[in-house]
């Protein structure tokens, strides 16, 4: 029987939401944004590895919350989420200007917060693992 990655997939989403923490204090409110994002991404990979998910292949939070039937104000967060995933990091996702110019540090709080959900349910299931 091969070993989960689940707890690996999980640390490096802790350590992400750190350098996310540390991009907002930064004044990167783009980054933040988007790395928000990954973290999410990669709690719900966490999760679906501990439940024996052989791959998750999308990178859109809201597909793999549905894969793994995670709903309600998770859901709504994914949809929030998942748009920061390409604009943040992308010029021509705009007619014009950096996405750096766009985001606001409201955006990049609630994305931190947004992110932290999906923290709390991966370590309450990978606990159980």
């Amino acid at each position: 029987m091969r070993k989960s990655r689940a707890a690996d997939w999980l640390a490096q989403a802790e350590n992400d939401f750190l350098w996310g923490q540390d991009s907002a204090e930064s004044e990167h409110f783009a980054q933040a944004c988007f790395i928000s994002q990954q973290v999410a991404e990669k709690a719900l990979k966490a999760i679906a590895l501990a439940r024996d998910f052989d791959s998750i292949r999308s990178h859109s939070i809201r597909e793999i919350a549905d894969a793994l039937g995670i709903n309600g104000p998770l859901r709504e967060a994914a949809l929030r989420l998942d748009q920061y995933y390409i604009p943040t990091r992308y010029p021509d996702a705009y007619d014009g200007g950096a996405p750096f110019q766009f985001y606001t540090r409201v955006h990049a709080v609630e994305a931190l917060e947004f992110a932290d959900l999906f923290l709390e349910i991966a370590r309450k299931e990978i606990q159980h693992e």
